[in-house]
């Protein structure tokens, strides 16, 4: 049996009813207003090529650890979810079929943050009519496909499409940049900016730490590996 999305408009407001009330009154205010978006893991390149996402697995599930990390503490394999191993052992590459693994298992995502953002993303994003399960998860796959495809979900107009005044990038010490300064030289009008995201180059425990200090002294040229020089 199929489950339709019936999404209320005031899902994220306090149960409280003079609290859900106020909130209504401040969503309702604002609703208009452009987004500024202050801290966004998207890859700047992805507007510079403008190109459609590759697949909706490749969108919605390898890259995103909040959704196969989800599905791995409930005894799912992180190799049928396509998510490269540390020994470069062999993990599935179809994305049909972890797509497939997702939708059979989407009910576990039920009561969490991530699912509320898929069946947002979902409903009000892609027009998505039922929840993904093991039925439709074929059927789901294929029109989300032809929609990424199309000209109305390519990054720039999704960008346009959300009302977006700024929205600012994660961006490492050793960064060059670049993809932002095509975004600067192109004749878009999208407000993309860097966000400076030191992590890789002050946390201790990181495994790649010692490299980019190396790389960033070269890129600053001062050896900021030792500190008697």
């Amino acid at each position: 049996m199929a489950t339709y999305y019936e999404l209320n408009p005031y899902r994220f407001f306090d149960p409280d009813e003079n609290t859900r009330k106020l909130a209504r009154e401040i969503y309702e205010s604002t609703d208009d207003l452009p987004i500024v978006c202050p801290h966004g893991h998207v890859e700047p390149k992805i507007f510079v090529d403008n190109k459609p996402f590759p697949n909706p697995t490749e969108l919605f599930i390898v890259p995103d650890h909040y959704i196969f990390r989800m599905l791995y503490s409930q005894g799912i394999k992180l190799e049928d979810l396509g998510i490269p191993s540390v020994d470069g052992s062999n993990v599935e590459t179809d994305p049909l079929k972890i797509w497939e693994v997702f939708a059979e298992n989407y009910h576990l995502f039920l009561g969490t943050p991530t699912g509320v953002w898929l069946d947002h993303e979902f409903k009000c994003v892609f027009k998505i009519k039922e929840k993904p399960n093991a039925t439709n998860a074929e059927y789901i796959y294929n029109e989300l496909n032809e929609k990424i495809n199309s000209p109305e979900y390519l990054p720039r107009a999704l960008y346009e499409k959300f009302n977006i005044e700024v929205l600012t990038t994660t961006d490492s010490a050793t960064d060059n940049l670049e993809d932002h300064k095509a975004i600067r030289d192109s004749n878009w009008n999208g407000r993309v900016v860097p966000c400076f995201r030191p992590d890789g180059a002050t946390d201790l425990l990181y495994k790649g730490w010692l490299d980019n200090i190396k790389t960033l002294g070269e890129q600053v040229g001062h050896d900021l590996t030792n500190y008697s020089k």
